[in-house]
Formats: C-alpha cells, sequence, structure tokens
C-alpha cells in the first residue's frame, strides 16, 4: 500500500515538471526549425531538397522521441504507483540477499526491454529506412539483440552480484565499498570494451589507406603520442550514419573511424576528424571526466546509503524495507528527474572539451579548414539539424551546434 508523505510527494512534483520542461524543450526546438528550416547557413553548400529532408529528418525524429519519452514517463509511473513492485517483491524473495536482487533486476530488464522493443524496432526498421540511413537486415537485428542480452545478463550480473555482497557483508560502510568496486569495474570494462565486447558486433580492421596511414603516423608522431591502432568499423552493415570515436586506456587505446566516414571523406578531412580525436586524449579530457564522474558517484552512493537506510522510501512505495535491492531500483527511477535538471551541466562541460579539441586539431594540422568542411560533410550525410533552438543545444547537445562550431573553426584562419 502506497503511502502518500512528503517524499512521495515531491518526486511526483518533480517528474512533472522534468516531463514538462522535456516536452517545451522539444516543441520550441521544431517550432524553432519550422521557422529557420528553409535557411541555408553562410558557407554551406547546400540545395532545397536537401534541406527539406534534414527538416523532415529532426521533426519526424523529435516526434517520435517524444512518443517514446510519453510512454517511458508512463511506464515508470506505473511501475512505481501501481503495487507491481511489491508483488513483484513478494514474488522473489526468501532467496538471500543476491541471489533475490538477481532475480529482481532481471524480472525488470526483461519487463522493461520487451515493452521497448516496438519503438526500436520502428527506429531502425521505419524511422531510419525511410530517410535513407538504415541498412540493418532483421536477421543482423536480431542476432544484436540477444548478443545484447546475453552481454548485459553477465556484466550486470557480476556487478550486481558484487554490489550486494557488499551490502550485506558492511550494512553500514557499503556505500564507500561499492564506490570503489564501481570504479574498478568502470575501469576494466573501459579497458575490456575494444578488445573483448565490441567485435562482437562489429568487425574492426587496420585502415586499408597507405596514403591515410602515414598521414596517420606523422600526426600521431607530431602529436607526440602512441595510439595503439586506427580501425575501421563495419558501420555501414547496420546504418550509413558517419562518426569516430576514441576509447580504451593503456594497451586497449584506439580510435575507430566509421567505414562510411572513410568511404565518404577526402583524406585531409578524415585527419583533421582524427586530430580532433587526438586532441581529447592529448589533453587529458578522459581522465578529468573519469575523474569528475569518480567525485559525483562518491555523493551518489551515499545519498543512496543515507536514503535506503531511512524507512521514507520504503514506505512512500509500498515495499518492505528489508528489500534493499527493490529499493535501489525504485532510488533510480526517482532520480531520474532530478538528474534532468542536472544535465546542461555535463553538457556544458562536454562543449567546452570540443571546443578545445578543435583548436587542438587546428594547433596539429595548421589549417582548420579540412575539420570545417568535414564536419559540414557530416551535417549533411547525417541530416543534422543546422537550426536548433539555443535554449534546447545548451540543455542537450554534448558538441556545440555544427554551424556554430564551424563558424568557431573559420574564425581560427
Amino acid at each position: 500500500m502506497l503511502e502518500l508523505n512528503a517524499f512521495l510527494i515531491a518526486f511526483l512534483t518533480l517528474f512533472a515538471l522534468s516531463a514538462l520542461t522535456s516536452f517545451a524543450l522539444d516543441r520550441l526546438n521544431v517550432a524553432h526549425l519550422l521557422r529557420h528550416g528553409a535557411e541555408v547557413p553562410a558557407g554551406f553548400d547546400l540545395d532545397v531538397a536537401t534541406l527539406a529532408k534534414m527538416r523532415d529528418y529532426t521533426v519526424a525524429g523529435s516526434r517520435f522521441g517524444s512518443v517514446q519519452q510519453l510512454f517511458g514517463d508512463a511506464l515508470v509511473l506505473v511501475i512505481l504507483l501501481s503495487g507491481l513492485l511489491p508483488w513483484f517483491d513478494g514474488l522473489v524473495s526468501g532467496h538471500g540477499l543476491i541471489v533475490s536482487g538477481l532475480l529482481f533486476f532481471a524480472g525488470y530488464a526483461l519487463f522493461t526491454g520487451l515493452l521497448g522493443l516496438p519503438f526500436e524496432l520502428y527506429h531502425d526498421f521505419v524511422l531510419e529506412k525511410r530517410f535513407g540511413f538504415s541498412t540493418i537486415t532483421f536477421k543482423l537485428w536480431l542476432g544484436d539483440l540477444v548478443k545484447s542480452m546475453l552481454v548485459m545478463s553477465v556484466v550486470l550480473g557480476i556487478f550486481l552480484s558484487g554490489f550486494l555482497g557488499l551490502i550485506k557483508l558492511a550494512p553500514g560502510w557499503w556505500w564507500l565499498l561499492a564506490w570503489a568496486f564501481y570504479l574498478s569495474f568502470q575501469l576494466l570494462m573501459v579497458w575490456l570494451y575494444p578488445v573483448l565486447i565490441a567485435p562482437l558486433f562489429n568487425k574492426f580492421s587496420p585502415i586499408d589507406n597507405p596514403e591515410l596511414e602515414s598521414g596517420i603516423r606523422a600526426l600521431a608522431e607530431k602529436a607526440g603520442m602512441n595510439v595503439s591502432g586506427v580501425f575501421s568499423m563495419d558501420a555501414g552493415t547496420r546504418s550509413k550514419h558517419s562518426n569516430a570515436y576514441f576509447t580504451g586506456f593503456g594497451r586497449t587505446k584506439r580510435i575507430v573511424l566509421f567505414d562510411t566516414l572513410l568511404n565518404g571523406h577526402a583524406t585531409d578531412e578524415i585527419l583533421a576528424v582524427l586530430a580532433h580525436e587526438l586532441g581529447h586524449f592529448k589533453l587529458g579530457h578522459i581522465k578529468k571526466q573519469l575523474a569528475l564522474g569518480a567525485a559525483v558517484s562518491l555523493a551518489g552512493f551515499y545519498l543512496a546509503w543515507a536514503v535506503l537506510s531511512g524507512a521514507a522510501l520504503y514506505a512512500s512505495f509500498g515495499l518492505d524495507q528489508t528489500s534493499i535491492y527493490a529499493g535501489l531500483l525504485v532510488l533510480s527511477l526517482i532520480l531520474k528527474p532530478a538528474l534532468f535538471f542536472l544535465a546542461p551541466l555535463p553538457a556544458m562541460l562536454s562543449r567546452r572539451f570540443e571546443r578545445q579539441a578543435d583548436r587542438f586539431a587546428f594547433d596539429l594540422t595548421g589549417s582548420s579548414a579540412p575539420l570545417a568542411e568535414g564536419l559540414k560533410r557530416l551535417a549533411k550525410d547525417n541530416l543534422a539539424n543546422l537550426h536548433p533552438h539555443p535554449a534546447y543545444a545548451w540543455f542537450h547537445y554534448s558538441h556545440p551546434p555544427i554551424v556554430e562550431r564551424v563558424r568557431y573553426l573559420e574564425a581560427m584562419r
């Protein structure tokens, strides 16, 4: 039985505010695009048909995202307020903290995952295909789904077993021990991901382009860096979207370029993108983000311990206070509205890092033109929104808007 108290009222209020804010930002962004979507930014070579397609893709994606968000919000309220959690907790309890906790989280993941499948199918086989991006077959999609479920089951099973074991071992200090375990596990996964997990889904191969290989070696040497490898990923088997990313650390450190990027861009543009990625590592952005994440997670683990040590959360949602695993799940769900309003802070930091990496690429290559041209091509190929509303971009964007970023690069000339 739910107890209407200050704790529950505060959650419902914050939940409603976050949902309304998200919806308002989405509508603001779409309205801004519909007003300015036909305008070609200076320096961009785009025809009317391409502009219309870019506008339609963003609008369609925003409307789909709004429906998906509405469904997700409704599902959270049903899970928290319908009595479903206490009922399911009663089914899995009695097997000890670790086993009951694993069964509880597995049931939740299976339930929400199955309900989310129609949205994934629509996104990949309707929305993305309508705009010419999705190349994935149903067989490959199904294979990815099965592998994802197996990988997540193993990884989360190991993590949750250790986490719940520490709660059982040290009820008064588990927050500190669990934090140290979380950091160690996170670093292990960052190290293992490029060599153990990513190859399960994609094929990675050395760059097969002598001119590009020579340029990469010269670029890395000039930057004074030793990168374990630069690889091409067969992204084109699933989507025509283009991208590049930096992953791993130590001996697993590598830069990954999508094959769609390699096939659609000139060598100097690819080297400029690579120089940008090298900048993230050379400037210590990865380490800074890990350090900041460690500090924030320490506060989060202490907050979790403080809340779960009291009775308010359990009473608010009809749970038995001994079911700490159920309390952990509820806490993760009710914190989402608060974290939503904090999202602009890491986004601002990320945008700052992106500008620094762009500056590093300019300093390393001696020109900002290749990266600026590469970004224009990426925007066109990916049907990016060239006219996001400033408030939406400030709240959500981890990178500066494309036009702003190109202007920043061109000013370096």
